[in-house]
């Protein structure tokens, strides 16, 4: 959030001084929502469907037949495919739509790799395919249709078992002729469906030519076209005008023996997702939100429309690739009788197990659904990444200290904030500028009197080695004097409105015009005014913010842009919730092409969509100064975890209010415990810089973010496994305890990778927390005092206001760096200290990963340093990882500490040459602490350790 109240419309006014909580009634209800309340009307049991066996067609890697809805008559076509990695695809479209249908475009990486599909036996009312390994096959119901993945005899995922399938196909108003689309955007339409195609008339499938359906004497389809908002809509003083007429789609998915299901972010919620039965479903609609309530399903700033089920028994998830408006209910229940055809009598379904059902519902598009088998969640986390791609590998500095408020007032105010870190021994790498900084909220400039020279700016900061991040928004000053709107203009790149014109409504700058990121041109062209001699007073210490993408419209429709807004031939309906993701790239698109492709960018955004994970990071928005909110970026940064976003974090001491000194000391410690690491605070809060609440709490607080620094390190390497495989950085405990029914529902604690356990202490004027140590037979050990316990039990930790809980897995080695200095960089070849935490059989592993810090040199040269560090049999060592990589570094390891063990007579460093040298060590004996001093090898190097 940014911006002034002062010099703008009424109501923007208002809205900036009533923002002292969300005001829900700008924002739909499910019943509000006219789709949502249409299918929610559908009752169980009565699907219409029926599955036109005869149609089957059946390649090497798809198989696709004809649905019929027999109240209508109208035909889809079902396309199922196996993909490679123990996933399915299933697609549904209309047969023959009057026009396309839109298909998101852009998240997938590219056309999934295919797996033969095979027909294993068919009756008259079913059909078995086999779906390869671990005796996997697909049940294809036909009356009514449905869906069975088993796995030897239980089934493990059904489709449409509840009948709940529903389709509303496009079709014609018959009342007006003033509905249809006109004749210019008809005759694009008539381009577009050659293009998307997928057959030529001799290749339809069998019956495509001939689609009998019930119709009237005029030739319409008979339908009941008379609900409320099928062909219009209003909310508050908004008509959507629906040109389309009613487009939605709905599918039911059941998951026997299923009680935990996780994901579908944004929402400021559990991280188990509740059951929906009596409320609103939980909405994924991207939007500005002013200070969110806890703890309902309201849509918030980014959707990611990913569900992930848990259960002891295997792990899976449901990615539903659709961008338009979508509510999706979660109902728990007991399993019920499964009817199957004749053929298929050896399924099995408990009818006393649990299970859990869960229905997406859309407003546009087609069925795209992707089913990710796992077994294991990190099967299912890699089966993610292989669709939308990994997390972006941020710069080291990303992944340190932020500073930020609205708004640091001119040049000065940089500098007197940047001097009080140095002042006060506190390190920082970013310092951040909202919206004030810019000409009027004209973006990509600044304010010539508050920040006459940002280039001396820039540089004062980058001879101390730290950067800067300046807010870019995509709302656009309409303003003739404005180079950027001019361009925009000139190029035909903003959205439309219904009629053609381009579409404007309020924001920060006052009236705006709204860039269209679905176009790829504009894309490039936002992109290239990130060059240096565009962006003038920029340099490569500055690095980019993307807020109010959702968009944020503050006299549109629930805050955002109105549906029926045009994206080329589509409406905005289709692709809002792309919006956010387009903005991010372009604008990471543009980091990287300001340096001619060597730098890594670093972008924040606010709205997100699958696949975003790919651009940078995203924070949790507008929340509180208030220990709920505290507690609640835990889940939230969990959720975001799952899905594939592990950079995520909250804004330390809540955005809105005032903290107090003990929520703002116990925020600090929980952010340098989670992956974005940001204090920002309101224009309209006193100011909070971490000197300004007495010199004991800056003491804390300085504590909280050396700790972040000293374990920089494991963040970096954490990040780049993130990178390379898609596993989360910030993890829920079940996530490596999978059979751990206990760890199921934790939410107040957490993994970082799978050696740190982290316990915030996230209540006001708490004397102790209790921690859940998993693992049975583990042990772990606090990494502030080193004392050890068992896993497997919950533990009563007293605390004091400079408690951290604080966990190390026995059987891991963590890498640190202990000398804290005033930013990450000036940290890049400090010495590293191994932490040896010896599991119950006396031995760890763990890793080392090194490189330049910030550019792509480690993907494009393999100029990197990867390590793996074990101990076995008193004998620690380090072995390359990567023989084929190139990179020297200045950087050595200055002490081990090892925990867990005993006392050794001697410790002989044996050299990758083959000299040997002993090694200077002590024992604490009450801790059972060794530590072995300045063994002095580079940390590149191949080294043994030998104990005695």
């Amino acid at each position: 959030m940014a911006a002034s109240c002062d010099s703008l419309l009424p109501l923007v006014l208002l809205l900036c001084l009533s923002a002292q909580a969300v005001d829900r009634s700008n924002f739909k209800t499910c019943d509000q929502s006219a789709f949502c309340k249409r299918q929610r009307e559908l009752k169980p049991g009565q699907s219409p469907y029926r599955a036109l066996l005869d149609t089957l067609e059946l390649s090497n890697s798809r198989l696709s037949l004809q649905l019929i809805n027999d109240n209508n008559k109208v035909r889809l076509l079902l396309e199922l495919y196996r993909l490679q990695g123990n996933m399915t695809r299933v697609k549904i479209n209309e047969l023959k739509p009057l026009k396309p249908r839109y298909e998101v475009p852009d998240v997938l990486l590219s056309d999934p790799i295919t797996e033969a599909l095979s027909v294993v036996a068919q009756d008259e009312n079913s059909l078995v395919v086999s779906l390869g390994g671990k005796d996997q096959r697909l049940i294809l119901s036909a009356q009514p249709f449905r869906l069975d993945i088993v796995e030897g005899s239980q089934v493990v995922m059904s489709l449409n078992s509840r009948g709940l399938l529903a389709f509303e196909h496009l079709r014609t108003r018959k009342d007006t002729i003033s509905h249809k689309i006109s004749s210019t955007v008809g005759s694009m339409w008539d381009s577009l469906k050659s293009m998307f195609s997928s057959k030529s008339e001799s290749e339809q499938a069998p019956g495509q030519e001939n689609v009998e359906q019930q119709t009237d004497e005029d030739g319409q389809i008979k339908e009941d076209d008379d609900k409320p908002g099928m062909w219009e809509e209003t909310f508050k003083s908004h008509t959507d005008s629906k040109p389309n007429g009613p487009t939605s789609i709905s599918l039911d998915f059941s998951l026997p023996g299923v009680e935990h299901v996780y994901g579908i972010p944004e929402h400021a919620d559990t991280l188990k997702l509740k059951n929906t039965d009596g409320s609103d479903p939980y909405r994924l609609y991207n939007l500005d939100v002013f200070q969110y309530e806890l703890h309902n399903p309201m849509a918030l700033y980014g959707a990611v429309p990913v569900l992930i089920s848990h259960s002891t028994d295997r792990t899976m998830g449901i990615f539903w690739l659709n961008a338009a408006e979508t509510w999706v209910d979660i109902s728990s229940n007991t399993a019920g009788k499964t009817m199957f055809g004749k053929i298929l009598d050896f399924v099995q379904v408990s009818s006393e197990a649990p299970q859990t059902d869960v229905r997406w519902m859309s407003e546009s598009g087609i069925i795209d659904v992707f089913i990710m088998l796992g077994p294991k969640p990190a099967d299912v986390f890699t089966q993610y990444a292989s669709l939308t791609g990994t997390q972006s590998f941020p710069p080291l500095s990303a992944l340190a200290y932020h500073q930020c408020r609205w708004n640091y007032n001119d040049q000065e105010d940089v500098k007197t904030v940047d001097q009080g870190f140095d002042e006060h021994d506190i390190p920082y790498d970013f310092i951040w500028l909202d919206i004030e900084h810019a000409d009027g909220k004209r973006y990509f400039t600044w304010d010539p009197s508050k920040f006459p020279q940002p280039k001396e700016m820039l540089q004062g900061l980058m001879d101390k080695r730290r950067k800067l991040v300046a807010i870019v928004d995509p709302h656009i000053k309409v303003d003739s004097g404005y180079k950027i709107h001019n361009e925009i203009r000139s190029k035909n790149f903003y959205v439309k409105n219904k009629d053609g014109g381009d579409y404007e409504g309020w924001c920060w700058p006052g009236n705006a015009g709204y860039p269209d990121f679905t176009n790829p041109e504009m894309r490039t062209w936002w992109a290239s005014q990130f060059a240096y001699d565009q962006y003038e007073g920029s340099m490569e210490n500055q690095y980019i913010w993307n807020d109010m993408n959702e968009p944020s419209v503050f006299n549109g429709p629930e805050v955002t842009m109105h549906k029926d807004a045009l994206h080329g031939v589509w409406e905005h309906r289709d692709v809002h919730n792309l919006y956010g993701l387009y903005v991010q790239k372009a604008t990471a698109d543009g980091l990287i092409q300001r340096s001619e492709g060597v730098q890594r960018p670093f972008v924040l955004t606010r709205a997100f969509f699958a696949g975003s994970q790919r651009y940078g990071a995203v924070w949790t928005g507008d929340n509180a100064a208030e220990w709920g909110h505290l507690k609640i970026s835990i889940p939230m940064c969990l959720s975001l975890g799952l899905v594939g976003i592990s950079f995520c974090g909250a804004d330390v001491g809540g955005f809105f209010k005032h903290p107090s000194a003990e929520l703002l000391v116990r925020w600090y410690q929980a952010g340098a415990y989670q992956p974005f690491f940001r204090a920002h605070a309101h224009i309209d809060t006193p100011r909070r810089e971490p000197w300004l609440f007495g010199p004991e709490n800056t003491a804390l607080i300085r504590e909280a973010i050396r700790q972040r620094y000293a374990l920089l390190p494991y963040w970096y390497q954490l990040f780049y496994n993130a990178h390379r495989t898609g596993q989360p950085v910030m993890r829920p405990l079940w996530v490596e305890y999978p059979d751990d029914f206990a760890t199921f529902s934790i939410e107040d604690e957490y993994l970082i990778g799978k050696d740190l356990l982290v316990h915030p202490v996230t209540d006001e004027g708490a004397t102790g927390v209790t921690a859940y140590l998993p693992g049975k037979g583990e042990v772990w050990y606090d990494v502030h005092t080193f004392q050890k316990h068992d896993g497997d039990q919950s533990l009563y930790i007293p605390v004091t206001m400079s408690s951290i809980p604080v966990f190390q897995r026995g059987g891991s080695i963590i890498c640190r760096k202990d000398r804290v200095r005033r930013s990450s960089s000036c940290m890049e070849n400090d010495p590293y200290t191994l932490y040896v935490a010896l599991g119950s059989q006396g031995s760890a592993e763990g890793e080392l990963y090194i490189d330049d810090f910030h550019t792509f040199s480690f993907e494009e040269a393999k100029q990197f340093v990867h390590r793996r560090l074990s101990f076995s049999a008193n004998t620690l060592s380090s072995r390359n990882l990567a023989p084929d990589s190139q990179f020297s570094t200045a950087s050595w390891i200055e002490k081990i500490v090892i925990f867990g063990g005993s006392q050794p007579s001697s410790a002989t460093l044996k050299s990758a040459d083959g000299t040997e040298s002993a090694l200077e060590f002590e024992f604490d004996s009450t801790l059972a602490v060794l530590t072995l001093r300045k063994p002095g090898v580079n940390a590149a190097a191949d080294w043994t350790i030998v104990l005695r």
